[in-house]
């Protein structure tokens, strides 16, 4: 219980810091696991214990695909970045295509023109 409980303190001390998708923090926390100088037998304990924290992680609102897709959608709109760039760094990130999909379907009705907007910014920023 008391492992379970500093993997979740590491957890929202990462998240405190950067915002994350559920499948990256899940990576970070397999590889904060993998570098502790701890029993294997340990070890496994807590890679067992990564499930539990997830869940409360996300039944306590710290971490949430939706809201991190749509940050990440409006952010990368404004610097310039294209739509497939979007989509490629989302899924690299471990956002499931359906959350990814709607996300930037709410995106485009909010904002209809950002398209061109972005490829203005990313004329801008390249000096053509």
């Amino acid at each position: 219980m008391d492992d379970q409980m500093s993997l979740m303190k590491y957890a929202i001390g990462y998240l405190s810091k950067y915002s994350s998708s559920k499948k990256n923090l899940e990576r970070i926390l397999k590889k904060k696991i993998r570098l502790m100088k701890i029993e294997k037998k340990e070890k496994f304990i807590l890679y067992n214990s990564i499930d539990q924290v997830m869940l409360n992680l996300g039944k306590n609102k710290f971490i949430d695909d939706n809201n991190y897709a749509i940050s990440k959608i409006r952010l990368f709109a404004m610097q310039g970045k294209s739509k497939v760039f979007i989509k490629s760094y989302l899924i690299q990130k471990g956002i499931e295509k359906n959350i990814l999909n709607n996300s930037l379907d709410q995106f485009e009705e909010e904002n209809p023109e950002w398209e061109k907007k972005s490829a203005k910014i990313f004329v801008r920023k390249k000096k053509l």
